[in-house]
């Protein structure tokens, strides 16, 4: 994936290995003293299975990122003072430990950066047109706990 040249959106969906690092540094701005960072890795459980052995997502790619910009046009109308946003998701056959997913947000200030990064992650799980399908070591099924995808505008705030 390519970092734009102009915009302060960073989004993707690729097979291509996600580097935090580089989320973070392209973040960085002279007017922004703060970025916070989330990976999402696969994990070796889920909800009623102990043995997760790998995961494959998939996903509608363009309505994935029509998406990811409809979390940014909201996360910059609840901070306005958001510097950078940076939303990637793979696709794919993942093993455990693999990055499957990053959200970055850089602010002026640490707590607009961790409550938009926050949203961010949160209205991607749920806004987002990706599947999960979970591979253990006796079978195989698509994950639990599917919900109907939200738009990003109604979903309100977790508490702190």
């Amino acid at each position: 994936m390519q970092a734009p040249e102009r915009d302060n959106n960073w989004f993707g969906v690729t097979s291509a290995e996600l580097v935090a690092g580089v989320a973070h540094d392209w973040c960085i701005q002279p007017e922004c003293g703060a970025v916070t960072l989330f990976s999402g890795t696969v994990r070796d459980h889920a909800e009623g299975r102990d043995d997760v052995v790998a995961l494959t997502y998939e996903a509608y790619e363009e309505k994935t990122i029509d998406s990811f910009a409809a979390i940014a046009a909201e996360l910059r109308t609840r901070w306005p003072d958001v510097g950078r946003v940076v939303m990637w998701h793979r696709i794919g056959r993942l093993e455990l430990c693999e990055v499957s997913v990053i959200v970055a947000v850089s602010s002026p200030h640490r707590p607009v950066a961790f409550e938009a990064a926050r949203f961010a992650i949160d209205a991607l799980k749920v806004s987002a047109p990706i599947w999960k399908h979970e591979e253990w070591s006796d079978g195989a099924d698509w994950g639990t706990g599917a919900s109907p995808i939200e738009r990003p505008q109604g979903l309100a705030p977790e508490p702190n």
